[in-house]
């Protein structure tokens, strides 16, 4: 059974990378991690293999197996280096500027490594990148005003991570479906346009044919920062504080 963490072994932020070797090549656990971020991008989590990594990096699979017990290990090296980068969103005396920055850095390096949200919301993110990041979220939160105790900065976490996790899920589903249809949305607007607007004249659906009819089109990182200081304005009480 493939296991997240074996018992036999201490997790993968607690090991030594093995001496290094030069033939065929040398190897690293960020050179292996950075060559699979490259096959995830390309082709998804699904087109990912030890054998694919391998091959692309003149070895032979077995050798991979001294820098990573398994594939939950493989995926654990891969998130942490996106968190590197997320990591890089700078610094902000200020709490809300700062859980702004991480957010939006958050979105960015989603969008660029669509399988990253995929892996999102999952089990925990431990490595020494997602552990700063998550430090740096949940100090900046600590300082807002309305968040006066644990439970409260329990709640004030909850809240944005699911917020986060949810608007990037959906975005990059959206951005998936538009290129597996091979569809737009005027061509959208075309195939369904019609059968829409005969539900909506029925009379039915008010509030609906409203957004449908009077909402503007949004552009998503528009209404990701909307919605992000909807929920940072919820979590202080005091819209723009």
């Amino acid at each position: 059974m493939n296991t997240p963490y074996p018992s036999a072994a201490a997790p993968i932020w607690e090991r030594p990378e093995p001496q290094p070797r030069a033939a065929p090549v040398p190897l690293t656990r960020e050179k292996i991690a950075a060559t699979a971020i490259r096959l995830a991008d390309a082709h998804g989590l699904d087109g990912l293999s030890v054998r694919k990594i391998a091959t692309e990096l003149g070895v032979g699979p077995m050798r991979l197996y001294d820098y990573v017990v398994n594939r939950s290990e493989l995926l654990d090296l891969m998130v942490d280096a996106v968190y590197a980068r997320i990591g890089e969103s700078g610094q902000h005396s200020d709490w809300r500027g700062a859980v702004l920055a991480i957010a939006h850095a958050t979105r960015l390096a989603t969008l660029d490594h669509e399988w990253f949200s995929d892996l999102l919301g999952g089990r925990p993110h431990l490595g020494p990148h997602a552990l700063a990041v998550g430090e740096s979220t949940a100090a900046a939160l600590s300082r807002a005003p309305g968040v006066r105790g644990i439970d409260d900065l329990q709640r004030a976490v909850g809240t944005l991570n699911a917020f986060i996790i949810g608007a990037l899920r959906r975005e990059v589903t959206e951005r998936r479906t538009a290129r597996s249809t091979g569809t737009d949305e005027s061509a959208w607007q075309a195939s369904l346009g019609p059968y829409l607007t005969r539900q909506l004249e029925t009379g039915r659906y008010p509030t609906v044919a409203r957004l449908v009819v009077d909402g503007a089109h949004l552009d998503a990182e528009e209404t990701f920062h909307r919605n992000l200081t909807t929920i940072l304005d919820g979590i202080t009480g005091h819209p723009g504080t």
